[in-house]
């Protein structure tokens, strides 16, 4: 359970021959690279690889033709080694034309049948009329009309009875009339004008029918129908094509898309002269791995170094934890990632959680509901909260089972206190007498915690040879002197009467911490070899008293924090015991109010109590020995 210790790593090898080093590269999973403008802005005389990638053009070329085609690629597809990109850019726009010549087929044909449609829809209105369309539209001296208008205008043509014109009804509904009506050349406009003020609709018969209405309507009937049988045939010539050309296409794609990345991986290399190289960091236990991966790489070099070699890299974390612990790594990097030379808060932060929680959320059938939830949750529905849930839950029920609560019930479990020889159980949270001892309990263990954090920050500052902040710090070991002495002198006067602040003790374990938290900067310095007071002593003093303060205030804040672990004991049991009043009053809807309120209770408050471990987590105790600037190690795939 800690970080992953890791390899600097250099890739060299002939720039001529980097693209063939980067084709192997993109799939390594195990490998941190690092941009090479970090290096390149360091050195004059570097470079970073800028080559233009010739496979885009032709990526994008195969998807356009599988958007036109609607066609979906096999992700599984062989890929090939080498790619004649020449050739395939000819291949790909054969097969575009291809595939563009059935498109425009279906496209004439379904606008011919458009086109029919429209005709068939106008000619039904007027099938009953016994008149050749062909002797109509051959008319010199007369001008016909057919067309529609709203019924109730249908009286008003006998307003203009003594005009020039002809008319015939042809069909009607129940709003609409369709007509015929003709005039000579002479009156055309002064009769179309009258039937427009009707508000009539003027039906245009298209040039290709002939023949009576009711022929016509027949024929473009057959017409439509062998268009779409012609339309099925062109559709299914089109499916074939994309059949054939999908396994094509995919290989492709597959094999183009796996050279195109390597010239995205090109911001990895650094050129210098004739040569080029890629760094990063991998695992130790990996080093074997990236050998065997380019053994048969004969002009590539793989330099392997201390994490610090290179003062210009930074190295990243990969953290490394146990199947218990590993789920909470999800709520560290909310915070931040830990450095590489830190030390992992996961595993104390597993374990601090799962005892808050458990300790604030103790009911034995809640817990374990809340485990076999997030179990379900986590295995079948991979959400990683429900990993977390899984173990809360355990403790939860395992606190439920010291406090003697099961769904609220306080008294079940009494028989089993009395079996195993006590009088009553070693936990009643409802008795008066109780609660007091719950809340000194509470903040002897946020003091426990305080302590333990300062512990952490500490180790952190040994770990990083950084002997100022761990010996002169808040929450070096002056402050944890300062603060460990302080609660150990205050409890041994409570519980025991013991007469511990005596003028040795206050000078050596009180009076000198302070000084030397307030002396922290200067003091500092002085192991620098630096300047005491580059700002002035006056300056530094008036900063400081306000800054010593502050500690003050926070270790006595940070404190009384943790009194919510005993409030929230308290708190559940409260409202578990108004589930309890409630089934009462209620008689025989005793079950169903106890599954609600069971229901209830365990949404709302085990929201509320993760959300406030997880406060305490973040502000009680990372804030003391936690500092999250780390960086993530991510592989290159």
């Amino acid at each position: 359970m800690a970080i992953e210790k890791l390899k600097e790593v250099n890739l060299i090898s002939d720039a001529d021959h980097i693209q063939n080093v980067l084709l192997k590269f993109k799939d390594l999973d195990y490998f941190h690279p690092e941009l090479a403008q970090r290096i390149v802005d360091r050195v004059s005389g570097l470079k970073t690889l800028n080559q233009m990638n010739p496979y885009s053009e032709t990526l994008a070329k195969i998807h356009e033709i599988c958007e036109s085609c609607q066609l979906q690629v096999d992700k599984d597809a062989k890929q090939l080694m080498r790619i004649d990109l020449k050739q395939v850019n000819e291949e790909l726009d054969e097969m575009g034309n291809e595939f563009q010549l059935y498109v425009n087929a279906k496209k004439d044909i379904q606008k011919v049948i458009d086109e029919d449609k429209l005709a068939l829809e106008q000619l039904l209105n007027v099938q009953d009329l016994d008149i050749n369309f062909d002797h109509l539209f051959q008319c010199t001296y007369l001008k016909l009309r057919i067309g529609k208008m709203p019924k109730k205008n249908l009286d008003c043509l006998n307003k203009y009875g003594s005009r020039p014109y002809l008319w015939i009804k042809l069909s009607e509904d129940d709003k609409m009339v369709w007509i015929l009506y003709m005039t000579t050349l002479l009156y055309e406009g002064e009769v179309d004008n009258i039937f427009s003020s009707l508000d009539f609709s003027r039906i245009r018969i298209p040039d290709f029918v002939h023949g009576k209405p009711a022929e016509a309507v027949e024929t473009l009937r057959e017409e439509i129908e062998s268009n779409k049988k012609l339309i099925a045939h062109v559709e299914e010539k089109m499916e074939r094509f994309k059949a054939q050309k999908r396994e094509e296409l995919s290989v492709y794609e597959l094999s183009l898309k796996g050279l195109s990345s390597t010239y995205e991986l090109q911001k990895y290399v650094v050129v210098y002269g004739q040569r080029a190289s890629i760094s990063g960091f991998i695992p130790e236990d990996k080093e074997e791995a990236l050998k065997e991966a380019f053994k048969d790489y004969d002009k590539v070099e793989i330099e392997l170094n201390d994490p610090y070699s290179d003062a210009r890299l930074v190295p990243p974390t990969k953290l490394k934890n146990n199947w218990f612990v590993r789920p909470f790594e999800m709520f560290v990097e909310m915070y931040g990632m830990p450095a590489y030379d830190e030390i992992d808060p996961t595993p104390f932060f597993a374990i601090t959680y799962c005892l808050l929680f458990g300790i604030m959320f103790a009911d034995l059938g809640q817990g374990l509901v809340v485990s076999i939830l997030g179990a379900f949750a986590y295995h079948k529905m991979k959400l990683k909260l429900g990993a977390i849930m899984e173990r809360i839950g355990i403790f939860s029920a395992f606190f439920g089972l010291m406090f003697g609560s099961v769904f609220g019930n306080e008294e079940i479990l009494n028989p089993m206190f009395h079996a195993l020889g006590f009088e009553e159980k070693p936990f009643e949270v409802l008795a008066p007498d109780f609660t007091m001892t719950l809340i000194l309990g509470a903040i002897v263990i946020g003091a426990i915690l305080i302590l333990c954090s300062m512990g952490l920050n500490i180790a952190n500052h040994i770990h990083k040879k950084d002997w100022g902040a761990m010996l002169f710090s808040q929450n070096g070991i002056a402050g944890f002197i300062l603060y460990g002495g302080l609660l150990g002198g205050i409890g041994g006067m409570m519980l025991a009467g013991w007469q511990i602040f005596t003028p040795v003790y206050i000078l050596f374990i009180i009076v000198i911490p302070v000084l030397v938290i307030f002396m922290q900067e200067p003091l500092e310095r002085a192991l620098n070899h630096e300047k005491l007071f580059p700002e002035g002593i006056g300056g530094f003093l008036m900063t400081n008293v306000f800054e010593l303060l502050e500690i003050a205030l926070t270790f006595l804040s940070n404190t009384m924090s943790y009194m919510r672990v005993g409030g929230f004991v308290l708190s559940h049991a409260g409202m578990m015991l108004v589930v309890s009043v409630l089934m009462e009053i209620t008689g025989g809807a005793a079950p169903i109010v106890c599954v609600f309120g069971n229901i209830f209770v365990m949404v709302l408050e085990g929201m509320i109590v993760g959300i406030q471990v997880l406060r305490l987590e973040f502000y009680e105790m990372f804030s003391r020995y936690f500092s999250g600037d780390g960086i993530v190690f991510k592989a290159i795939n």
